[in-house]
Protein backbone atom coordinates (compact mmCIF):
# COMPACT_ATOMS: atom_id res chain seq x y z
CA UNK A 1 0.00 0.00 0.00
CA UNK A 2 1.45 3.39 -0.95
CA UNK A 3 1.77 6.24 1.53
CA UNK A 4 -0.97 8.35 -0.08
CA UNK A 5 -3.58 5.70 0.68
CA UNK A 6 -2.54 5.73 4.33
CA UNK A 7 -3.11 9.49 4.80
CA UNK A 8 -6.53 11.10 5.03
CA UNK A 9 -7.08 14.70 3.88
CA UNK A 10 -10.23 16.59 4.90
CA UNK A 11 -11.33 20.09 3.93
CA UNK A 12 -13.06 22.67 6.14
CA UNK A 13 -14.00 26.36 6.19
CA UNK A 14 -13.70 28.48 9.34
CA UNK A 15 -17.38 29.32 9.72
CA UNK A 16 -18.28 32.52 11.65
CA UNK A 17 -19.71 30.49 14.57
CA UNK A 18 -16.44 28.53 14.78
CA UNK A 19 -14.24 31.51 15.63
CA UNK A 20 -13.60 33.60 18.74
CA UNK A 21 -13.50 37.38 19.29
CA UNK A 22 -10.23 37.59 17.31
CA UNK A 23 -11.79 35.93 14.26
CA UNK A 24 -9.61 32.83 14.59
CA UNK A 25 -10.77 29.23 14.96
CA UNK A 26 -11.21 28.21 18.60
CA UNK A 27 -9.27 25.34 20.14
CA UNK A 28 -12.51 23.57 20.98
CA UNK A 29 -13.67 23.63 17.36
CA UNK A 30 -10.26 22.52 16.17
CA UNK A 31 -10.46 19.62 18.62
CA UNK A 32 -13.83 18.64 17.22
CA UNK A 33 -12.46 18.79 13.65
CA UNK A 34 -9.52 16.58 14.65
CA UNK A 35 -11.85 13.99 16.18
CA UNK A 36 -14.04 14.04 13.08
CA UNK A 37 -11.01 13.52 10.84
CA UNK A 38 -9.87 10.59 12.97
CA UNK A 39 -13.35 9.11 12.61
CA UNK A 40 -13.48 9.65 8.85
CA UNK A 41 -10.02 8.17 8.34
CA UNK A 42 -10.78 5.09 10.45
CA UNK A 43 -14.19 4.54 8.85
CA UNK A 44 -12.78 4.78 5.31
CA UNK A 45 -10.35 2.00 6.20
CA UNK A 46 -12.77 -0.37 7.91
CA UNK A 47 -12.07 0.31 11.58
CA UNK A 48 -14.42 3.21 12.31
CA UNK A 49 -16.82 3.47 15.22
CA UNK A 50 -19.80 2.13 13.27
CA UNK A 51 -17.91 -1.07 12.48
CA UNK A 52 -16.60 -1.40 16.03
CA UNK A 53 -20.01 -0.81 17.59
CA UNK A 54 -21.33 -3.90 15.83
CA UNK A 55 -18.84 -5.91 17.89
CA UNK A 56 -19.53 -3.82 21.02
CA UNK A 57 -16.29 -1.81 20.86
CA UNK A 58 -15.56 1.89 20.46
CA UNK A 59 -12.61 4.28 20.19
CA UNK A 60 -11.68 6.59 23.06
CA UNK A 61 -9.17 9.43 23.01
CA UNK A 62 -6.47 9.07 25.65
CA UNK A 63 -4.08 11.98 25.00
CA UNK A 64 -3.90 14.99 22.72
CA UNK A 65 -1.06 17.46 22.14
CA UNK A 66 -1.66 20.39 19.76
CA UNK A 67 1.23 22.62 18.66
CA UNK A 68 0.31 25.73 16.63
CA UNK A 69 2.01 28.54 14.71
CA UNK A 70 -1.32 30.04 13.69
CA UNK A 71 -5.06 29.37 13.45
CA UNK A 72 -7.37 29.63 10.40
CA UNK A 73 -9.25 32.95 10.19
CA UNK A 74 -12.96 33.45 9.65
CA UNK A 75 -14.19 32.22 6.23
CA UNK A 76 -10.76 30.82 5.34
CA UNK A 77 -10.56 27.27 3.97
CA UNK A 78 -8.20 24.90 5.71
CA UNK A 79 -7.32 21.23 5.58
CA UNK A 80 -6.42 18.57 8.10
CA UNK A 81 -4.29 15.56 7.26
CA UNK A 82 -4.20 12.52 9.54
CA UNK A 83 -2.34 9.24 9.64
CA UNK A 84 -1.55 6.38 12.02
CA UNK A 85 2.07 6.46 13.17
CA UNK A 86 2.17 3.36 15.40
CA UNK A 87 -0.11 0.56 16.58
CA UNK A 88 0.50 -1.24 19.87
CA UNK A 89 -1.58 -3.90 21.57
CA UNK A 90 -3.67 -1.47 23.62
CA UNK A 91 -2.96 1.94 22.07
CA UNK A 92 -2.40 3.61 18.72
CA UNK A 93 -0.57 6.83 17.87
CA UNK A 94 -2.40 9.10 15.42
CA UNK A 95 -0.90 12.33 14.05
CA UNK A 96 -2.40 15.34 12.30
CA UNK A 97 -1.17 18.30 10.24
CA UNK A 98 -3.19 21.53 9.95
CA UNK A 99 -2.82 23.27 6.58
CA UNK A 100 -3.86 26.87 5.93
CA UNK A 101 -5.42 28.42 2.82
CA UNK A 102 -1.98 28.92 1.25
CA UNK A 103 -1.03 25.27 1.66
CA UNK A 104 1.34 25.95 4.55
CA UNK A 105 1.37 23.63 7.54
CA UNK A 106 0.57 25.83 10.54
CA UNK A 107 0.25 23.17 13.21
CA UNK A 108 0.80 19.55 14.13
CA UNK A 109 -1.00 17.28 16.55
CA UNK A 110 -0.08 14.05 18.29
CA UNK A 111 -2.78 11.86 19.81
CA UNK A 112 -3.09 8.50 21.53
CA UNK A 113 -6.21 6.34 21.25
CA UNK A 114 -7.49 3.13 22.78
CA UNK A 115 -10.25 0.76 21.72
CA UNK A 116 -12.47 -0.29 24.62
CA UNK A 117 -15.12 -2.91 25.26
CA UNK A 118 -18.38 -0.97 25.68
CA UNK A 119 -19.59 -3.35 28.42
CA UNK A 120 -16.48 -3.67 30.57
CA UNK A 121 -14.96 -0.25 29.63
CA UNK A 122 -11.60 -2.04 29.51
CA UNK A 123 -9.08 -1.67 26.65
CA UNK A 124 -9.25 -4.26 23.87
CA UNK A 125 -6.42 -5.81 21.84
CA UNK A 126 -5.91 -3.68 18.71
CA UNK A 127 -3.77 -6.33 17.07
CA UNK A 128 -6.81 -8.60 16.95
CA UNK A 129 -8.98 -5.97 15.25
CA UNK A 130 -9.97 -7.29 11.81
CA UNK A 131 -7.18 -9.82 12.01
CA UNK A 132 -4.63 -7.13 12.80
CA UNK A 133 -4.95 -5.34 9.46
CA UNK A 134 -4.96 -1.93 11.16
CA UNK A 135 -1.16 -2.29 11.08
CA UNK A 136 -1.29 -2.06 7.27
CA UNK A 137 -2.06 1.64 7.65
CA UNK A 138 0.96 2.53 9.79
CA UNK A 139 2.73 5.49 8.21
CA UNK A 140 6.04 6.39 9.86
CA UNK A 141 7.65 8.31 7.00
CA UNK A 142 5.51 11.45 7.38
CA UNK A 143 7.09 13.97 9.77
CA UNK A 144 5.27 15.26 12.83
CA UNK A 145 7.90 17.64 14.25
CA UNK A 146 6.37 18.32 17.67
CA UNK A 147 6.92 16.84 21.11
CA UNK A 148 4.89 13.90 22.28
CA UNK A 149 2.33 14.44 25.07
CA UNK A 150 4.14 15.15 28.32
CA UNK A 151 3.55 14.02 31.89
CA UNK A 152 1.45 16.74 33.52
CA UNK A 153 1.84 17.44 37.23
CA UNK A 154 0.60 20.24 39.46
CA UNK A 155 2.80 21.87 42.08
CA UNK A 156 1.37 21.23 45.58
CA UNK A 157 -1.83 19.87 44.06
CA UNK A 158 -2.75 23.19 42.44
CA UNK A 159 -5.31 25.78 43.43
CA UNK A 160 -9.06 25.25 43.13
CA UNK A 161 -10.26 27.93 40.70
CA UNK A 162 -13.66 26.74 39.44
CA UNK A 163 -16.35 24.07 39.71
CA UNK A 164 -18.94 22.86 37.22
CA UNK A 165 -21.91 20.53 37.48
CA UNK A 166 -22.10 18.24 34.43
CA UNK A 167 -25.19 19.12 32.38
CA UNK A 168 -27.02 17.90 29.28
CA UNK A 169 -24.79 19.75 26.78
CA UNK A 170 -21.68 18.06 28.21
CA UNK A 171 -22.81 14.50 27.43
CA UNK A 172 -22.00 12.63 24.22
CA UNK A 173 -23.43 9.52 22.57
CA UNK A 174 -21.40 7.27 24.88
CA UNK A 175 -23.20 8.73 27.91
CA UNK A 176 -20.17 10.48 29.39
CA UNK A 177 -18.69 13.97 29.14
CA UNK A 178 -17.54 14.72 25.60
CA UNK A 179 -13.75 15.02 25.31
CA UNK A 180 -14.07 18.40 23.55
CA UNK A 181 -16.19 19.77 26.38
CA UNK A 182 -13.27 19.26 28.76
CA UNK A 183 -11.14 21.35 26.40
CA UNK A 184 -13.74 24.13 26.37
CA UNK A 185 -14.11 24.10 30.15
CA UNK A 186 -10.32 24.34 30.57
CA UNK A 187 -10.10 27.29 28.17
CA UNK A 188 -12.84 29.09 30.12
CA UNK A 189 -10.64 29.12 33.24
CA UNK A 190 -8.54 32.01 31.89
CA UNK A 191 -9.49 35.70 31.58
CA UNK A 192 -10.23 37.41 28.28
CA UNK A 193 -7.23 39.70 28.84
CA UNK A 194 -4.86 36.74 28.52
CA UNK A 195 -6.32 35.74 25.16
CA UNK A 196 -6.18 39.38 24.01
CA UNK A 197 -2.46 39.68 24.76
CA UNK A 198 -1.19 36.17 23.97
CA UNK A 199 -2.04 33.14 21.88
CA UNK A 200 -2.10 29.44 22.61
CA UNK A 201 1.16 27.94 21.42
CA UNK A 202 0.58 24.42 22.72
CA UNK A 203 -2.37 22.64 24.28
CA UNK A 204 -2.25 19.21 25.89
CA UNK A 205 -4.90 17.10 27.53
CA UNK A 206 -4.73 13.61 29.05
CA UNK A 207 -7.94 11.74 29.81
CA UNK A 208 -7.83 9.58 32.93
CA UNK A 209 -11.42 8.60 33.79
CA UNK A 210 -15.00 9.20 32.66
CA UNK A 211 -17.51 11.57 34.24
CA UNK A 212 -21.27 11.58 33.89
CA UNK A 213 -24.39 13.71 34.13
CA UNK A 214 -24.70 15.35 37.54
CA UNK A 215 -21.04 14.89 38.54
CA UNK A 216 -19.31 17.92 40.04
CA UNK A 217 -16.07 18.79 38.27
CA UNK A 218 -13.47 20.77 40.25
CA UNK A 219 -10.71 22.56 38.33
CA UNK A 220 -7.27 23.02 39.88
CA UNK A 221 -4.47 25.04 38.29
CA UNK A 222 -0.81 25.78 38.89
CA UNK A 223 1.53 28.02 36.93
CA UNK A 224 4.89 26.73 35.75
CA UNK A 225 7.34 29.66 35.87
CA UNK A 226 10.41 27.78 34.68
CA UNK A 227 10.39 29.67 31.36
CA UNK A 228 9.83 33.41 31.79
CA UNK A 229 9.23 33.93 28.06
CA UNK A 230 6.00 31.91 28.20
CA UNK A 231 2.99 31.52 30.44
CA UNK A 232 2.54 27.84 31.22
CA UNK A 233 -0.40 26.46 33.19
CA UNK A 234 -1.09 22.93 34.36
CA UNK A 235 -4.69 21.96 35.06
CA UNK A 236 -6.24 18.99 36.85
CA UNK A 237 -9.93 18.14 36.85
CA UNK A 238 -11.41 16.01 39.61
CA UNK A 239 -14.95 14.72 39.90
CA UNK A 240 -17.04 14.68 43.06
CA UNK A 241 -14.16 15.81 45.22
CA UNK A 242 -11.83 12.87 44.66
CA UNK A 243 -11.17 11.07 41.35
CA UNK A 244 -8.95 12.70 38.71
CA UNK A 245 -10.79 12.86 35.39
CA UNK A 246 -8.19 14.54 33.22
CA UNK A 247 -5.10 16.76 33.21
CA UNK A 248 -4.19 19.53 30.82
CA UNK A 249 -1.35 21.92 29.98
CA UNK A 250 -1.55 25.23 28.11
CA UNK A 251 1.42 27.25 26.88
CA UNK A 252 0.71 30.88 25.96
CA UNK A 253 3.26 33.04 24.16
Amino acid sequence: MNEENKIGNYKFVAEPFWVDFSGHLTMGVLGNCLLNCAGFHAADRGFGIANLNEANYTWVLSRLAVDLDDMPYQYEPFEIETWVENVYRLFTDRNFAIINKDGRKIGYVRSIWAMIDMNTRHPADLLKLHGGNITEYICQDVPCPVERPSRITLADGGKLVSSHRVVYNDIDINGHVNSVRYIEHVLDLFPMSLYQSKRIRRFEIAYVAESYFGDRLDFFTSEDKSDESKEVYNIEIKKNGSDVVCRSKIIFD
